[in-house]
């Protein structure tokens, strides 16, 4: 029985990529979903927030994003469609059938997002997986209107891919997994707009010998080194751009900039556009949450550096403007001194509520390889030559040496001034240079508490 069709194009659209060369387009439902307003509005977000501020060229946005993630996914459904078509039912192999539910399903993953996704969604309580889902199935919006051409059921059934409920695992893995064609291409794609090198792997190599199988998505074993290979680019891309310490500094200063927004506006003491107004408000609706963007939001964020507020000018000063908070490594050891330092910042005038925090690598959204443990994930399975199934660590010892490895590191953040000479503030000089004495070399590591003598 066929299942989910469309209507071709008179002639393919080819749209220029610099990570994948190009971006075929044949089905009808594909090019007017990518041309729906609510799927254009992904330009107006930036794919890595305020890392810019690190790496000036990764202004790419998750527009550019979706549109690699349904290329590799179309490819990888032609290689299956080519190699791996089901013959039987059971028989573990690729269901055909299933291709454009999965394209559609890569091409709208992220479809939910909103500006600086992770920082706003932890403050505001939204969650871009479940926002995703009622733009593609609510009936207003142009998106729903375009899957409706496959069939009358098939946005819910989109939806149900995102949500990870949809009944193919096979489907479901391709674009979410710990080796999907979303981890690839944000990798790929990040490493290209932020210069970095180490994000690289040989994609086509992984394409060689990517395969399905009756629970999910697996490699053969011809292609071990190319997986390694991948995991290794995933590290280093952590530790390196996703983990950078100034990034993490200005997700910070971004967060308490809205944070003192939202409460200001409780109090009726904030100037925003009506767009982030009826959002604030509480009772937003799908169109309030559509209209926002990074846009939207800077427009805002220059509106607030001629508040009356203080605090809150300073904030959208630092970041608009690009003044970090500076940062030290701390541990359970010395995080008892955090409340003493919280202290001397608040005597040298800063509100430790907007000016300090703690902020954690160990729990960001670009998680490490973790096939077993605390926090484990789906691990990747490598398919041997009679077919049976190992676990990639089992394998390969260069993964096993990362597996259970701390990938990141807790930080105290607070005012740069905290650290630097203050030769004409000579009222908080006992402070500064209190503070100072905790502050060495960039880490509390090496402090201890003191021994009591005897």
């Amino acid at each position: 029985m066929k299942k989910f069709h469309s209507q071709k194009l008179n002639h393919e659209k080819v749209i220029r990529d610099p990570v994948h060369t190009y971006i075929h387009i044949k089905d009808k439902v594909i090019f007017d979903v990518i041309n729906a307003k609510e799927f254009q509005r992904l330009r107006r977000i930036k794919q890595l927030g305020p890392a810019s501020y690190v790496f000036p060229a990764a202004t790419h946005t998750r527009f550019e994003h979706n549109l690699g993630v349904y290329e590799l996914t179309r490819r990888i459904c032609n290689i299956f469609n080519e190699r791996y078509a089901s013959k039987r039912p059971g028989d573990g192999l690729w269901d055909p059938e299933e291709t454009l539910l999965a394209e559609c399903a890569a091409l709208l993953h992220d479809i939910g997002h909103g500006p600086y996704s992770h920082t706003f969604e932890h403050l505001f309580g939204t969650n871009h997986e479940k926002m995703g889902q009622q733009i593609i199935t609510d009936k207003h919006t142009e998106i729903n209107k375009a899957l409706r051409q496959v069939s009358p059921e098939f946005p819910e059934l989109v939806a149900s891919v995102i949500a990870k409920t949809y009944p193919n695992p096979q489907v479901v893995k391709l674009i979410s997994s710990q080796a999907d064609a979303d981890r690839m291409d944000y990798l790929l794609r990040d490493a290209y707009f932020t210069g970095v090198t180490y994000g690289a792997f040989d994609l086509t190599r992984i394409l060689e010998v990517i395969r399905p199988y009756q629970d999910g998505i697996c490699f053969t074993d011809k292609g071990i080194h190319a997986v390694e290979d991948y995991i290794i680019s995933r590290y280093q891309m952590y530790q390196q751009v996703y983990f950078h310490h100034v990034n993490r500094s200005m997700e910070v200063i971004l967060h308490h900039l809205l944070e003192r927004a939202q409460d200001l506006y409780k109090q009726d003491k904030l100037q925003v556009t009506p767009q982030l107004a009826d959002f604030l408000d509480g009772n937003n609706t799908l169109d309030d949450y559509l209209q926002l963007d990074d846009g939207v939001m800077e427009t805002n964020f220059l509106l607030w550096i001629n508040s009356g507020d203080q605090i809150l000018s300073d904030l959208a000063n630092r970041y608009l403007y690009r003044h970090p908070l500076k940062s030290v490594k701390i541990n359970d050891e010395t995080k008892n001194l955090i409340p003493r330092l919280n202290k001397l910042i608040e005597q040298a005038g800063f509100n430790p509520k907007y000016y300090t925090d703690t902020n954690s690598a160990f729990d960001e959204p670009y998680d490490a390889y973790k096939p077993t443990g605390k926090n484990a994930h789906s691990p990747i399975e490598i398919m041997l030559p009679d077919g049976s199934l190992v676990e990639l660590s089992k394998l390969s010892p260069l993964v096993q040496s990362l597996n259970g490895t701390i990938q990141g590191d807790e930080r105290f953040f607070f005012p740069k001034t905290m650290t630097e000479s203050h030769q004409e503030l000579q009222l908080f000089d006992p402070i500064y240079q209190e503070f100072q004495k905790y502050i060495k070399n960039n880490t509390l590591h090496y402090l201890r508490k003191p021994k009591k003598k005897n």
